[in-house]
């Protein structure tokens, strides 16, 4: 049974404000609001459960991505910029696996996405070169850096746990790795031709 749920602009702003800022409320607002709508078209254009799931969070990476960048600007139902976002991202994915299917329902309710798509997928590209730029990089680098920007350490912690000598030291030595690391991702970019 699909939802319809009314919201107007005023509810589809403060929406987008929950999304940007991580708001539980608002992210589940819009999978209630949305997640169907997105289902059924993946279901009814040779889609499984799964592909609905996958085409759903990659959208709402999509709206977060675009509600935190402050600059975006809703000029449609919220409803129908999901639509559009999901079917942007699964005629793509049919496209990769060679099931395009030009004639999707409801044609007449999408509005242009194609650059959110496109930079959303960048994006991805290079988060998954830098996975591998840092899966080359080797330790106590990895770890150093983790410890730095993913567990937001202080240089003081970092130099006790890896055993410099002091804050200077551990930022000096941060600092070579982050010249490795940029050295890996770009030898990696090269090889991608993104």
């Amino acid at each position: 049974m699909v939802q319809s749920v009314k919201t107007d602009s005023t509810d589809e702003k403060a929406l987008l404000k929950g999304l940007a800022v991580n708001d539980r409320k608002s992210v589940e607002t819009i999978y209630k609001l949305f997640y169907n709508m997105v289902q059924s078209l993946i279901l009814n254009n040779n889609g499984s459960a799964d592909d609905a799931r996958d085409i759903f969070q990659e959208t709402v990476i999509v709206l977060y991505e675009k509600a935190k960048s402050g600059s975006f600007e809703l000029n449609c139902q919220l409803k129908t910029y999901v639509y559009s976002v999901s079917r942007r991202l699964w005629l793509k994915k049919l496209q990769q696996q060679q099931k395009y299917v030009p004639n999707i329902a409801g044609l007449d309710e999408t509005v242009p996405v194609e650059e959110e798509v496109e930079s959303h997928n960048q994006l991805n590209s290079e988060f998954q070169m830098m996975e591998k730029a840092m899966l080359h990089l080797g330790e106590p680098c990895r770890s150093l850096i983790e410890a730095f920007y993913l567990q937001k350490k202080s240089m003081t912690d970092i130099a006790g746990h890896f055993g410099y000598t002091n804050a200077d030291n551990a930022k000096n030595q941060k600092y070579k790795c982050l010249m490795r690391l940029r050295k890996l991702f770009f030898a990696e970019f090269k090889n991608n031709d993104v």
